[in-house]
């Protein structure tokens, strides 16, 4: 009996806005509410990072032994869980172990609902559809993300800690979500070779990549680049919400910033493909550090506006980004590579946030963030002006 895939793909649909529901999104705030220094914080991403590191390749091996709605109920599991360590924490070690249920639920559910509806549209001969629905989910995850965000806001200042309560009501939903889809018949083959190539992985992955990105400087260079963007994007974009709570910034104000950042990083996407359409993509990769190089030293006069508008543009670059990126590695990779070096990509990011991320905090608790950031700026600057030095000076 051949599984009705569209009802399969519809409750993945619901399982993705559940899941990707952003009530928790503003946990920076909500850490330094609970006392925790920017250190400490900076501390708890690190974990976050190390923890999805180590869990990456085993909640793999999971997805392939197992099916596909028992990982997605044991990550709905852990993220339950993790929602319930934050609300009842008072100590640094329970909300840093929080984080690393959070980071174990985010590898369980990473890549295995799309997997699971791609097998369902196998069955039903209609994978033809699969870049339609899978493009239809990253916008449930957009607006869930909003939507979530949104409502947080409006908790910062009244029982800011209900957003952990409707986080584990909303994980519940999810779960209800998942035991409503079917199972799809995988192949069998297919099946043993992505077991092979997962075991593959645990054991050549470092051996490999360092052999491939020691012979190509020019795409070691490249992941390092996206590493720092990325790093910069993601450390302004949480740390600012320190600026949001130590300027008293109302409920309404920090949801109207998100809905307003949120709306200028869709747009940003949307217009992307014609972007690239006119320029090289590794044209509009060299462009991207030009708003860091060009406003981040500016936040050194501390006007709320321009750190505002840095704001804006920073989550607008995060959101092109990747795609981005990923398009070009796609060109540059051969696909019997591909995989691992994407993976290294992922690594580099994870060990500057493990390593920058907590740093970045410790600084802007003690020189405020304004400096930091504008520290940063001016650094990445310089090395920009020697980098091009001797670059002509090579040729």
């Amino acid at each position: 009996m051949k599984i009705k895939y569209h009802k399969n793909i519809k409750y993945s649909y619901y399982y993705s806005f559940f899941s990707f529901f952003g009530v928790t999104g503003l946990w920076v705030i909500y850490l330094q509410q609970a006392g925790l220094t920017l250190f400490e914080v900076g501390l708890c991403e690190s974990i976050f990072h190390i923890g999805s590191f180590l869990f990456e390749v085993p909640s793999g091996l999971l997805a392939d032994r197992f099916s596909y709605k028992t990982v997605l109920i044991a990550g709905r599991l852990m993220s339950i869980l993790s929602a319930v360590i934050m609300l009842l924490a008072q100590s640094f070690w329970l909300f840093a172990f929080s984080f690393i249920l959070s980071a174990f639920s985010y590898n369980l559910q990473s890549g295995t609902i799309d997997a699971m509806m791609y097998d369902s549209l196998i069955e039903s001969k209609q994978t033809s559809n699969f870049p339609k629905i899978i493009s239809k989910t990253e916008i449930i995850f957009e607006v869930a993300d909003t939507i979530g965000v949104v409502i947080a806001g409006f908790f910062v200042h009244w029982h800011f800690e209900l957003t952990y309560v409707i986080a584990i009501l909303v994980g519940f939903f999810a779960l209800i979500s998942v035991l409503f889809l079917k199972e799809p018949l995988k192949n069998t083959q297919v099946q043993t070779d992505t077991v092979k190539e997962a075991e593959l992985t645990i054991s050549e992955l470092i051996k490999s990549s360092w052999c491939i990105l020691r012979k190509e400087k020019f795409l070691r260079n490249l992941m390092i680049y996206q590493a720092m963007i990325d790093l910069i994007c993601t450390s302004y974009y949480y740390y600012y919400q320190s600026v949001m709570k130590n300027n008293d910034f109302s409920g309404v104000m920090i949801s109207g910033i998100m809905v307003i950042s949120s709306v200028i990083a869709v747009l940003a996407i949307s217009v992307t493909p014609r972007i690239t359409n006119h320029f090289s993509q590794l044209s509009i990769l060299r462009f991207l550090i030009v708003p860091i190089l060009g406003l981040i030293p500016l936040i050194f006069f501390r006007n709320g506006i321009i750190m505002f508008l840095l704001f804006m543009v920073l989550k607008a670059l995060s959101a092109v980004v990747g795609p981005l990126f990923s398009n070009y590695y796609n060109e540059l990779i051969e696909s019997k590579q591909r995989a691992t070096l994407l993976s290294v990509a992922s690594v580099i990011f994870s060990a500057f946030m493990i390593v920058l991320f907590p740093v970045i905090g410790w600084a802007i608790d003690w020189f405020g963030f304004s400096i930091t950031f504008g520290i940063i700026g001016i650094g990445l600057c310089v090395i920009g002006i020697i980098n091009s030095i001797f670059k002509s000076n090579i040729n």
